[in-house]
């Protein structure tokens, strides 16, 4: 489909390129003849759309449920104006400088139907126009030139393979520099544009004539595999063996691990790897490890002097009506006195209590009012789901990581940072098990050297998705101060999840995990019933009154008839299982109603990886997605970033409670059986926790503790940077 006309109003421009605008069409193709001689809404991505000039819109025409109808441009078009009086309109419309109708209809008058090739074709054409000086034909020559460039570069970098998403970022980011640099280096565009990596480039590199054994595609290519190698590992450095099989595996000619270390040591003048006692570093990575360390150094050895700290302490148990028993007064004081201090313990012991004790206690010694605190105080965790409960519990506003540091989603970068820092004076975080290496400098960065950090987390929990195990180095180093809660408060007669979680942890589980409890039960099963019986439990569940918000399954593996993709298969057609609208992206349908989970962070929406909401509706290729009270459209491009949640993974799962836990743990989950797994997924249960399987695989798994140790440099450097303080 296709509209032809002219463009009348902006009513959104995004930093981005994305538009919506008014267009007057005068031209159709035939279904949408009744849009001739109407002004309608377009939308899509452009680059420098000018008011009053003709375009013709390749596109979708949509219903959009709030807005009405409106245009989807997926591919546009500039054309020229043709009669003299589309010319004289195109040269007084604005982009031409100092030409006004009256200058534009005496050089049309001069020049005739061939104005806007013969201004292209040198300048001194428009010197025959009379009255005209030198400096503005000279001047109308080289915008039109500029304007023409600017729109065949776009072009040219359709042509080649890029969509017109990226042609236009790309265009945004080098201008005129644009065809320098895909001569030269097309692959310098990665280092710029976060959007577009390695195999982006692959995709089109032999439209540009680009060699296998090209120089500037290797070092990329190597660096494409040890981002990949890093992230698949939670290891934040490498040795060059354990990249080679896998650079290797990209190249069609010989490639030997000498020469591996040539394009490596490449990749060190260029300043992208470090290499420190064989080991090979990002850059970013080396220098995260080094500035958390520095950091940490300094806040550590920064105290404070409070006066009647333990008298102020008694104040707060009264305000709370609470007593505190030692390790809990030693948390808080502690939080106060030195300037960073990690607090670590599991379910039940007492954490909320103690954030709640620490905010009473600052507020006290300060002398702030509660709108003091709200300027000074912030509470922040990784995860949308984490934040929520926090600030739940806490009573006091909370904030994920990436939104108090205002990440900037089309930039891939942080408002918040070291020239523009926050000016907080008390950041307690929580779920720092979470949180990755290049995370937590990003926090550092954005903090004044004044602050004082309290972390709060569990260290048996799993490490972050991304490289790192920040809680574990920082507590291994045993440079900082770290108070470990161990008794069991949130614990109700006949109740066990807290209990078997502190047994797993003690590596001390007794036969008990067998008997039923009020908030426990071990169902015995094979591989060959699991699904069945997974299924009898939640149909029970829910005859009890629970929902699919409450109802949580956990698994350790997506694959297999028993993973967590047919899972939800099986759990969709119970929880959801009208005939409703629907979307099919590639073999997965979603419907209304459906709950999901979202993959990626979505800033600009409060939405974040882990979260989990409804689709509330769908409207052709738009689904509505309701986040506990936000509703986010996403397109159809958009779904690869959602899955189904009524089944998620373990590792999903971290940050999150759910009021009933279902696990399936059986021995076809072997690879994916250890210790801080089960415990994470334990752990997420705050009523009732239903486990199901295999006892000798659930007994497997608490007793392996050899999940993979990550190699990583932070811990070394806290114990040397605090020994050299």
């Amino acid at each position: 489909m296709y509209i032809k006309g002219t463009l009348k109003k902006f009513i959104f421009k995004s930093n981005n390129g994305y538009v919506v605008a008014l267009f007057r069409v005068k031209e159709s193709s035939n279904e949408l003849d009744d849009l001739v001689n109407r002004t309608i809404t377009i939308t899509g991505y452009f680059h420098e759309l000018s008011i009053d000039e003709n375009y013709i819109m390749n596109g979708e025409l949509v219903d959009n449920p709030k807005y009405g109808k409106q245009f989807n441009v997926t591919s546009y078009d500039r054309y020229m104006p043709s009669s003299k009086e589309g010319i004289i309109e195109f040269l007084s419309g604005g982009l031409f400088k100092g030409v006004g109708e009256k200058t534009a209809k005496g050089i049309v008058d001069t020049l005739g139907d061939d104005t806007l090739k013969l201004i292209e074709e040198d300048y001194s054409n428009l010197l025959l126009v009379p009255g005209l000086k030198e400096s503005k034909a000279k001047n109308i020559h080289e915008t039109l030139l500029k304007y023409n460039e600017s729109y065949n570069v776009i072009v040219y970098l359709n042509e080649i393979g890029f969509n017109s998403s990226d042609s236009l970022k790309i265009y945004n980011e080098f201008k005129d520099k644009t065809m320098d640099i895909i001569n030269e280096n097309v692959y310098l565009i990665i280092d710029f544009i976060s959007d577009i990596n390695f195999l982006k480039i692959e995709k089109i590199r032999k439209n540009l004539g680009i060699k296998d054994d090209d120089k500037n595609r290797i070092i990329y290519l190597i660096e494409y595999v040890i981002k990949n190698y890093l992230f698949n590992t939670g290891d934040t450095y490498f040795y060059k063996e354990d990249i080679y099989k896998e650079v290797t595996s990209y190249l069609s000619f010989d490639f030997s691990l000498d020469d591996l270390e040539i394009y490596l040591d490449e990749l060190v003048s260029l300043s992208k790897i470090i290499i420190k006692d064989n080991k090979y570093y990002l850059f970013e990575y080396y220098f995260a490890e080094d500035n958390i360390s520095n950091f940490i150094t300094y806040l550590c050895n920064k105290t404070n002097n409070i006066k009647k700290i333990d008298k102020e302490i008694e104040n707060v148990e009264e305000h709370f009506n609470i007593k505190y028993n030692d390790m809990q007064k030693k948390a808080i004081k502690e939080s106060l006195i030195t300037n960073f201090n990690i607090i670590s313990g599991g379910p039940g012991t007492g954490k909320t209590t103690i954030i709640k004790g620490i905010l009473e206690l600052y507020k006290r010694v300060n002398h702030y009012t509660y709108l003091d605190m709200l300027s000074k105080v912030i509470l922040l965790a990784p995860t949308g789901r984490a934040a929520k409960r926090m600030s739940e519990s806490a009573t006091f506003k909370s904030s994920t990581i990436h939104r108090f540091l205002k990440w900037d989603k089309d930039n891939d970068r942080f408002m918040i940072n070291e020239e523009n820092k926050s000016n907080v004076e008390l950041v307690i975080i929580d779920e720092v098990s979470m949180i990755d290496t290049l995370l937590l400098n990003n926090l550092f960065l954005g903090l004044n050297r004044n602050v004082n950090i309290v972390m709060i987390g569990d260290y048996n929990q799993l490490e972050s998705v991304s490289p790192g195990k920040v809680l574990k180095d920082l507590i291994d180093s045993d440079m900082v101060s770290v108070t470990f809660l161990n008794e069991l408060y949130r614990q109700e007669e006949n109740s066990y999840i807290a209990t078997l979680a502190k047994e797993i942890r003690d590596n001390d589980l007794s036969d008990d995990f067998l008997l039923k409890r009020d908030d426990y039960n071990f169902i015995e099963c094979t591989k060959d019933n699991l699904l069945e019986y997974t299924k009898k439990l939640v149909l029970k569940a829910i005859e009890k009154g629970y929902n699919s918000s409450d109802i949580q399954v956990l698994a350790p593996m997506y694959k297999g008839i028993n993973g967590i993709d047919n899972l939800n298969i099986m759990l969709e057609k119970i929880f959801n299982p009208d005939d409703k609208p629907s979307i099919r992206h590639y073999d997965t349908i979603y419907k209304v109603d459906d709950k999901v989970l979202k993959l990626e962070n979505d800033p600009d929406n409060n939405v974040f990886n882990g979260d989990i909401g409804y689709i509330s509706d769908i409207v052709d290729d738009e689904v509505h997605i309701n986040f506990d009270g936000t509703v986010v459209i996403y397109k159809y491009k958009d779904l690869s970033t959602i899955k189904h949640a009524y089944a998620i993974s373990i590792h999903k799962s971290q940050g999150s409670e759910f009021n009933l836990v279902i696990m399936p743990i059986i021995s076809s989950y072997k690879i994916m059986l250890y210790k801080k797994l089960i415990y994470t997924g334990i752990t997420r249960a705050k009523h009732s926790l239903t486990l199901i399987g295999e006892k000798n695989a659930f007994m497997y798994a608490v007793n392996n503790n050899n999940s993979y140790e990550r190699r990583t440099g932070l811990k070394d450097k806290i114990i040397s940077s605090q020994n050299n303080a």
